[in-house]
Protein backbone atom coordinates (compact mmCIF):
# COMPACT_ATOMS: atom_id res chain seq x y z
CA UNK A 1 0.00 0.00 0.00
CA UNK A 2 1.48 3.26 -0.94
CA UNK A 3 1.44 6.11 1.15
CA UNK A 4 -0.91 8.35 -0.61
CA UNK A 5 -3.72 5.22 -0.50
CA UNK A 6 -2.92 4.42 3.14
CA UNK A 7 -4.13 8.05 4.06
CA UNK A 8 -7.63 7.72 1.91
CA UNK A 9 -7.82 4.19 3.53
CA UNK A 10 -7.29 5.96 7.23
CA UNK A 11 -9.35 9.18 5.92
CA UNK A 12 -12.54 6.91 5.07
CA UNK A 13 -12.30 4.61 7.63
CA UNK A 14 -12.22 7.08 9.80
CA UNK A 15 -15.27 8.90 7.92
CA UNK A 16 -17.60 6.27 8.27
CA UNK A 17 -16.36 5.41 12.05
CA UNK A 18 -17.67 8.91 13.19
CA UNK A 19 -20.87 8.47 11.88
CA UNK A 20 -21.37 4.78 13.22
CA UNK A 21 -20.61 6.27 16.89
CA UNK A 22 -22.92 9.57 16.26
CA UNK A 23 -25.53 6.97 15.24
CA UNK A 24 -25.35 4.77 18.49
CA UNK A 25 -25.12 8.32 20.50
CA UNK A 26 -28.19 9.50 19.32
CA UNK A 27 -29.70 6.69 21.36
CA UNK A 28 -27.66 7.31 24.37
CA UNK A 29 -27.68 10.47 24.68
CA UNK A 30 -30.53 12.97 26.99
CA UNK A 31 -33.04 15.04 25.16
CA UNK A 32 -33.74 12.76 22.42
CA UNK A 33 -31.19 13.83 19.19
CA UNK A 34 -33.11 11.63 17.08
CA UNK A 35 -36.59 12.39 18.57
CA UNK A 36 -38.08 14.28 15.26
CA UNK A 37 -37.07 11.63 12.67
CA UNK A 38 -39.43 8.98 14.76
CA UNK A 39 -41.70 11.39 16.41
CA UNK A 40 -42.34 13.62 13.35
CA UNK A 41 -40.94 12.10 10.28
CA UNK A 42 -41.42 8.40 10.33
CA UNK A 43 -45.92 9.68 11.24
CA UNK A 44 -45.56 12.26 8.53
CA UNK A 45 -44.49 9.12 5.88
CA UNK A 46 -47.12 6.61 7.61
CA UNK A 47 -49.86 8.99 7.06
CA UNK A 48 -49.28 9.70 3.69
CA UNK A 49 -48.45 6.14 2.69
CA UNK A 50 -51.18 4.97 4.25
CA UNK A 51 -53.92 7.23 2.74
CA UNK A 52 -54.02 9.77 5.42
CA UNK A 53 -52.75 13.54 4.77
CA UNK A 54 -49.73 14.20 3.22
CA UNK A 55 -47.44 17.45 4.66
CA UNK A 56 -47.20 19.93 1.72
CA UNK A 57 -49.45 18.28 -0.21
CA UNK A 58 -52.87 18.08 1.06
CA UNK A 59 -52.21 20.46 4.28
CA UNK A 60 -49.22 23.18 4.50
CA UNK A 61 -46.48 22.50 5.95
CA UNK A 62 -43.51 23.87 7.23
CA UNK A 63 -40.96 22.63 5.25
CA UNK A 64 -40.32 22.49 1.36
CA UNK A 65 -42.20 19.50 -0.28
CA UNK A 66 -39.18 18.05 -1.30
CA UNK A 67 -37.96 17.07 2.02
CA UNK A 68 -40.90 14.55 2.00
CA UNK A 69 -38.57 12.57 -0.44
CA UNK A 70 -36.14 11.18 2.08
CA UNK A 71 -39.11 11.00 4.81
CA UNK A 72 -40.73 8.38 2.54
CA UNK A 73 -37.35 7.00 1.42
CA UNK A 74 -36.81 5.98 5.22
CA UNK A 75 -39.54 4.34 5.34
CA UNK A 76 -39.65 2.27 2.14
CA UNK A 77 -35.89 1.20 3.49
CA UNK A 78 -37.33 0.51 6.59
CA UNK A 79 -40.27 -2.18 5.91
CA UNK A 80 -38.54 -5.20 5.58
CA UNK A 81 -36.76 -4.58 9.11
CA UNK A 82 -39.94 -3.33 11.24
CA UNK A 83 -40.87 -7.00 12.09
CA UNK A 84 -37.10 -7.48 13.97
CA UNK A 85 -36.83 -3.99 15.23
CA UNK A 86 -40.38 -2.26 15.72
CA UNK A 87 -41.30 0.57 13.89
CA UNK A 88 -39.43 3.24 15.44
CA UNK A 89 -36.36 0.75 15.50
CA UNK A 90 -36.15 0.34 11.84
CA UNK A 91 -36.65 3.60 10.78
CA UNK A 92 -34.39 5.52 12.90
CA UNK A 93 -31.48 2.92 11.88
CA UNK A 94 -33.15 3.36 8.07
CA UNK A 95 -32.61 7.24 8.46
CA UNK A 96 -29.25 6.94 9.98
CA UNK A 97 -28.15 4.40 6.52
CA UNK A 98 -29.77 6.92 4.19
CA UNK A 99 -27.82 9.73 5.49
CA UNK A 100 -24.26 7.90 6.14
CA UNK A 101 -24.88 6.80 2.01
CA UNK A 102 -25.21 10.12 0.65
CA UNK A 103 -22.62 11.54 3.13
CA UNK A 104 -20.61 8.65 1.70
CA UNK A 105 -21.02 9.62 -1.72
CA UNK A 106 -20.57 13.28 -1.09
CA UNK A 107 -17.15 12.74 0.15
CA UNK A 108 -15.94 9.99 -2.72
CA UNK A 109 -16.56 12.58 -5.26
CA UNK A 110 -14.97 14.91 -2.95
CA UNK A 111 -11.56 12.70 -2.47
CA UNK A 112 -11.91 10.84 -5.75
CA UNK A 113 -9.29 8.24 -6.24
CA UNK A 114 -6.10 10.44 -5.47
CA UNK A 115 -7.45 13.83 -3.89
CA UNK A 116 -5.05 16.88 -3.27
CA UNK A 117 -4.17 18.00 -0.11
CA UNK A 118 -6.98 20.88 0.12
CA UNK A 119 -9.48 17.91 -0.55
CA UNK A 120 -7.38 15.77 2.23
CA UNK A 121 -8.10 18.79 4.69
CA UNK A 122 -11.65 18.80 3.79
CA UNK A 123 -11.91 15.23 4.48
CA UNK A 124 -10.64 15.72 7.95
CA UNK A 125 -12.78 18.57 8.84
CA UNK A 126 -16.02 17.15 7.50
CA UNK A 127 -15.14 14.46 10.03
CA UNK A 128 -13.92 16.24 12.73
CA UNK A 129 -17.46 18.55 12.26
CA UNK A 130 -19.50 15.11 12.62
CA UNK A 131 -17.62 14.15 15.66
CA UNK A 132 -18.20 17.34 17.76
CA UNK A 133 -21.57 18.71 16.50
CA UNK A 134 -22.91 14.95 17.46
CA UNK A 135 -25.98 13.32 16.77
CA UNK A 136 -28.02 16.43 15.37
CA UNK A 137 -25.43 16.46 12.22
CA UNK A 138 -27.31 12.54 11.21
CA UNK A 139 -30.91 13.03 12.27
CA UNK A 140 -32.26 15.91 10.95
CA UNK A 141 -33.71 17.04 7.75
CA UNK A 142 -30.78 19.53 7.36
CA UNK A 143 -28.21 16.07 7.14
CA UNK A 144 -29.52 15.31 3.71
CA UNK A 145 -28.97 18.63 1.82
CA UNK A 146 -25.62 18.77 3.25
CA UNK A 147 -23.91 15.93 1.02
CA UNK A 148 -26.15 17.86 -1.79
CA UNK A 149 -24.66 20.97 -1.64
CA UNK A 150 -21.49 19.11 -1.54
CA UNK A 151 -21.66 18.03 -4.81
CA UNK A 152 -23.30 20.83 -6.24
CA UNK A 153 -20.35 22.91 -4.92
CA UNK A 154 -17.45 20.58 -6.04
CA UNK A 155 -19.39 20.28 -9.41
CA UNK A 156 -19.81 24.68 -9.96
CA UNK A 157 -16.79 25.06 -12.23
CA UNK A 158 -17.09 22.22 -14.09
CA UNK A 159 -20.93 21.51 -14.20
CA UNK A 160 -22.43 24.70 -13.35
CA UNK A 161 -26.41 23.82 -14.75
CA UNK A 162 -25.95 20.54 -13.07
CA UNK A 163 -24.60 21.87 -9.52
CA UNK A 164 -27.63 24.90 -9.83
CA UNK A 165 -30.30 21.83 -10.30
CA UNK A 166 -28.87 20.07 -6.90
CA UNK A 167 -28.91 23.52 -5.61
CA UNK A 168 -32.48 24.37 -6.20
CA UNK A 169 -33.58 20.35 -5.41
CA UNK A 170 -31.65 21.05 -2.21
CA UNK A 171 -33.44 24.76 -1.37
CA UNK A 172 -36.85 22.47 -2.14
CA UNK A 173 -36.16 20.07 1.16
CA UNK A 174 -34.63 22.93 3.32
CA UNK A 175 -34.40 26.29 2.35
CA UNK A 176 -30.55 27.03 3.31
CA UNK A 177 -28.95 25.55 -0.23
CA UNK A 178 -30.76 28.46 -1.78
CA UNK A 179 -27.70 30.56 -0.44
CA UNK A 180 -25.25 28.38 -1.49
CA UNK A 181 -27.35 28.90 -4.89
CA UNK A 182 -27.62 32.61 -4.83
CA UNK A 183 -23.57 32.48 -3.89
CA UNK A 184 -23.05 31.21 -7.35
CA UNK A 185 -25.02 32.90 -9.73
CA UNK A 186 -23.10 35.97 -7.92
CA UNK A 187 -19.93 34.81 -8.16
CA UNK A 188 -19.39 32.57 -10.99
CA UNK A 189 -19.35 33.02 -14.75
CA UNK A 190 -22.41 30.75 -16.33
CA UNK A 191 -25.08 32.68 -14.52
CA UNK A 192 -27.64 31.93 -17.17
CA UNK A 193 -26.98 28.24 -17.46
CA UNK A 194 -27.62 27.82 -13.42
CA UNK A 195 -30.40 30.44 -13.68
CA UNK A 196 -32.65 28.56 -16.19
CA UNK A 197 -31.40 25.31 -14.49
CA UNK A 198 -32.78 26.10 -11.04
CA UNK A 199 -35.87 27.93 -12.82
CA UNK A 200 -36.20 24.38 -14.60
CA UNK A 201 -36.70 22.46 -11.33
CA UNK A 202 -38.71 24.75 -9.83
CA UNK A 203 -41.01 24.69 -12.26
CA UNK A 204 -41.05 20.84 -12.25
CA UNK A 205 -41.73 21.02 -9.01
CA UNK A 206 -44.81 23.46 -8.97
CA UNK A 207 -46.22 21.68 -12.09
CA UNK A 208 -45.65 18.24 -10.02
CA UNK A 209 -47.67 19.82 -6.89
CA UNK A 210 -50.47 21.23 -9.28
CA UNK A 211 -50.89 17.74 -10.25
CA UNK A 212 -51.19 16.26 -7.21
CA UNK A 213 -53.57 18.58 -6.32
CA UNK A 214 -51.52 21.08 -3.90
CA UNK A 215 -53.07 24.79 -4.08
CA UNK A 216 -51.83 27.67 -1.56
CA UNK A 217 -49.86 24.70 0.17
CA UNK A 218 -47.11 25.15 -2.28
CA UNK A 219 -45.83 27.89 -0.53
CA UNK A 220 -47.09 26.91 3.23
CA UNK A 221 -43.52 26.73 4.44
CA UNK A 222 -42.93 30.53 3.66
CA UNK A 223 -46.42 30.83 5.46
CA UNK A 224 -45.56 28.94 8.05
CA UNK A 225 -42.66 30.41 9.09
CA UNK A 226 -44.37 34.10 9.54
CA UNK A 227 -46.44 32.38 12.72
CA UNK A 228 -43.12 31.03 14.67
CA UNK A 229 -42.50 33.21 17.71
CA UNK A 230 -38.67 33.77 18.99
CA UNK A 231 -36.85 30.32 19.86
CA UNK A 232 -34.97 30.34 22.75
CA UNK A 233 -31.62 28.93 20.57
CA UNK A 234 -31.92 31.82 18.37
CA UNK A 235 -29.05 34.61 18.37
CA UNK A 236 -31.72 37.91 18.95
CA UNK A 237 -33.03 35.65 21.83
CA UNK A 238 -29.77 35.47 23.80
CA UNK A 239 -31.16 38.69 25.94
CA UNK A 240 -34.11 37.12 27.18
CA UNK A 241 -32.73 34.00 28.01
CA UNK A 242 -30.68 35.98 30.78
CA UNK A 243 -34.12 37.55 31.67
CA UNK A 244 -35.63 34.05 31.97
CA UNK A 245 -32.65 32.99 34.65
CA UNK A 246 -33.79 35.97 36.82
CA UNK A 247 -37.13 35.16 36.44
CA UNK A 248 -38.29 38.02 34.56
CA UNK A 249 -38.88 36.22 30.52
CA UNK A 250 -40.84 32.34 30.46
CA UNK A 251 -39.77 30.06 28.27
CA UNK A 252 -42.45 28.33 26.66
CA UNK A 253 -43.46 25.26 24.37
CA UNK A 254 -45.21 25.70 20.36
CA UNK A 255 -47.26 22.61 19.83
CA UNK A 256 -47.98 24.58 16.23
CA UNK A 257 -43.89 24.71 15.23
CA UNK A 258 -43.01 21.81 18.02
CA UNK A 259 -40.65 23.90 19.41
CA UNK A 260 -39.62 26.31 22.90
CA UNK A 261 -40.21 29.55 22.52
CA UNK A 262 -39.61 33.02 24.16
CA UNK A 263 -42.51 34.52 26.39
CA UNK A 264 -41.71 38.46 27.17
CA UNK A 265 -42.52 41.62 26.91
CA UNK A 266 -40.10 42.91 23.38
CA UNK A 267 -40.22 39.41 22.16
CA UNK A 268 -42.55 39.55 19.77
CA UNK A 269 -41.29 42.55 18.72
CA UNK A 270 -37.62 41.23 18.04
CA UNK A 271 -39.06 39.07 16.02
CA UNK A 272 -40.96 40.98 13.85
CA UNK A 273 -37.89 42.33 13.05
CA UNK A 274 -35.65 39.82 12.01
CA UNK A 275 -37.11 38.78 8.67
CA UNK A 276 -36.61 42.58 7.85
CA UNK A 277 -33.06 42.86 9.25
CA UNK A 278 -32.21 39.58 7.24
CA UNK A 279 -33.41 40.91 3.72
CA UNK A 280 -31.34 44.03 4.32
CA UNK A 281 -28.11 42.06 5.75
CA UNK A 282 -28.25 39.63 3.11
CA UNK A 283 -28.71 42.18 0.36
CA UNK A 284 -25.84 43.98 1.90
CA UNK A 285 -23.64 41.24 1.59
CA UNK A 286 -25.49 40.56 -2.04
CA UNK A 287 -24.22 44.09 -3.10
CA UNK A 288 -20.42 44.34 -1.96
CA UNK A 289 -20.59 40.90 -3.88
CA UNK A 290 -21.61 42.26 -6.98
CA UNK A 291 -18.78 44.70 -7.02
CA UNK A 292 -16.39 42.45 -6.50
CA UNK A 293 -17.69 40.09 -9.19
CA UNK A 294 -18.32 43.46 -11.41
CA UNK A 295 -14.32 44.28 -11.14
CA UNK A 296 -13.94 40.34 -12.17
CA UNK A 297 -12.84 38.89 -9.17
CA UNK A 298 -11.84 35.06 -9.30
CA UNK A 299 -14.40 32.46 -8.51
CA UNK A 300 -12.05 30.67 -6.22
CA UNK A 301 -11.56 33.13 -4.19
CA UNK A 302 -14.59 35.15 -4.34
CA UNK A 303 -16.93 32.52 -4.06
CA UNK A 304 -16.29 30.68 -0.88
CA UNK A 305 -16.53 33.64 1.71
CA UNK A 306 -19.23 34.83 -0.12
CA UNK A 307 -21.17 31.42 0.41
CA UNK A 308 -20.52 31.19 4.20
CA UNK A 309 -21.66 34.87 4.58
CA UNK A 310 -24.73 34.24 3.08
CA UNK A 311 -24.85 31.40 5.22
CA UNK A 312 -24.06 32.61 8.68
CA UNK A 313 -26.18 35.72 8.07
CA UNK A 314 -29.20 33.19 7.54
CA UNK A 315 -28.45 31.51 10.92
CA UNK A 316 -27.88 34.89 12.93
CA UNK A 317 -30.29 36.79 11.83
CA UNK A 318 -33.13 34.09 12.16
CA UNK A 319 -35.86 33.64 14.74
CA UNK A 320 -35.19 30.18 14.86
CA UNK A 321 -31.89 28.63 15.87
CA UNK A 322 -32.53 25.02 15.99
CA UNK A 323 -28.78 23.18 16.77
CA UNK A 324 -29.06 21.17 13.16
CA UNK A 325 -28.65 24.72 11.53
CA UNK A 326 -24.96 24.43 11.98
CA UNK A 327 -24.98 21.70 10.11
CA UNK A 328 -25.11 24.49 7.31
CA UNK A 329 -21.78 25.61 8.19
CA UNK A 330 -19.81 22.52 6.97
CA UNK A 331 -20.85 22.57 3.38
CA UNK A 332 -19.38 26.04 2.59
CA UNK A 333 -16.12 25.48 4.86
CA UNK A 334 -15.60 22.09 3.14
CA UNK A 335 -15.84 24.26 -0.22
CA UNK A 336 -13.40 26.57 0.78
CA UNK A 337 -10.70 24.42 1.49
CA UNK A 338 -10.88 22.89 -1.83
CA UNK A 339 -10.90 26.37 -3.85
CA UNK A 340 -8.75 28.69 -1.25
CA UNK A 341 -7.09 26.53 1.77
CA UNK A 342 -5.26 29.10 3.49
CA UNK A 343 -7.98 31.00 4.16
CA UNK A 344 -10.02 28.63 5.18
CA UNK A 345 -7.95 27.72 8.63
CA UNK A 346 -9.89 30.76 10.44
CA UNK A 347 -13.44 30.18 9.79
CA UNK A 348 -12.51 26.01 9.79
CA UNK A 349 -11.51 26.48 13.80
CA UNK A 350 -14.58 28.88 14.49
CA UNK A 351 -16.97 26.32 12.65
CA UNK A 352 -15.74 23.48 14.92
CA UNK A 353 -16.09 25.64 18.35
CA UNK A 354 -19.57 26.38 17.20
CA UNK A 355 -20.41 22.83 16.28
CA UNK A 356 -18.75 21.71 19.95
CA UNK A 357 -20.49 24.65 21.64
CA UNK A 358 -23.68 23.65 19.98
CA UNK A 359 -23.40 19.91 21.28
CA UNK A 360 -22.71 20.88 24.75
CA UNK A 361 -26.12 22.49 24.43
CA UNK A 362 -27.96 19.95 22.68
CA UNK A 363 -28.80 17.34 23.73
CA UNK A 364 -26.05 17.41 26.86
CA UNK A 365 -27.70 20.22 28.78
CA UNK A 366 -30.86 21.36 26.75
CA UNK A 367 -32.98 20.15 29.68
CA UNK A 368 -31.34 22.90 32.13
CA UNK A 369 -31.58 25.38 29.59
CA UNK A 370 -34.98 24.90 30.06
CA UNK A 371 -35.29 25.36 33.43
CA UNK A 372 -33.77 28.75 32.46
CA UNK A 373 -29.94 27.52 34.61
CA UNK A 374 -27.30 29.47 34.15
CA UNK A 375 -24.45 27.20 32.89
CA UNK A 376 -26.37 26.21 29.59
CA UNK A 377 -27.29 30.35 29.27
CA UNK A 378 -23.84 31.12 29.55
CA UNK A 379 -22.52 28.20 26.76
CA UNK A 380 -25.05 28.99 24.28
CA UNK A 381 -24.37 32.98 24.90
CA UNK A 382 -21.00 32.17 23.81
CA UNK A 383 -22.27 30.09 20.79
CA UNK A 384 -24.50 32.97 19.53
CA UNK A 385 -21.46 35.47 20.07
CA UNK A 386 -19.20 33.25 18.37
CA UNK A 387 -21.53 32.94 15.12
CA UNK A 388 -22.03 36.67 15.08
CA UNK A 389 -17.66 36.64 14.75
CA UNK A 390 -18.41 34.07 12.13
CA UNK A 391 -20.38 36.63 9.83
CA UNK A 392 -17.78 39.35 10.32
CA UNK A 393 -15.20 37.50 9.54
CA UNK A 394 -17.05 36.21 6.42
CA UNK A 395 -18.02 39.44 5.74
CA UNK A 396 -14.24 40.75 6.20
CA UNK A 397 -12.61 38.26 3.86
CA UNK A 398 -15.20 38.90 1.57
CA UNK A 399 -14.44 42.88 1.26
CA UNK A 400 -10.81 41.48 0.90
CA UNK A 401 -11.32 39.84 -2.10
CA UNK A 402 -9.04 41.42 -4.57
CA UNK A 403 -10.19 42.57 -8.37
CA UNK A 404 -8.38 41.85 -11.36
CA UNK A 405 -9.94 45.45 -12.54
CA UNK A 406 -11.11 48.57 -10.72
CA UNK A 407 -14.45 50.13 -11.97
CA UNK A 408 -14.69 52.25 -14.54
CA UNK A 409 -14.83 56.15 -13.12
CA UNK A 410 -17.34 58.45 -14.73
CA UNK A 411 -15.67 60.97 -15.22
Amino acid sequence: MTRGSGRLVALWSAFLAVHALTAWLGWVYPSQPMGDVVLVYEPWASAALSGGPIVGVTETWVYPQLALVPILLAKMLAAPFVGLLGVSGAYLIAWAVLVTALNALAFGVLLGRSPSAPRRIAGWFWTAALLLLGPIALYRLDAITLPIVVIAGLWLVARPALAAALLTVGAWIKIWPGAILLAALVAGRHRVRMLLAALGVTAAVIVTLLLLGAREEILGFVTEQGGRGLQIEAVAATPFLWLAAGGSARIEYSFDILTFQIGAAGADAVSALLTPLMIVVIAGILLVAALKALRRASFARLFPPLALSLVVALMVTNKVGSPQFHVWLIAPVILWFVFDRVRARVPAALVLALCFLTFLVYPLSYDALLQAQLLPIVVLSMRNILLVVLLVIGVRALVRVPSSRPLKSKE
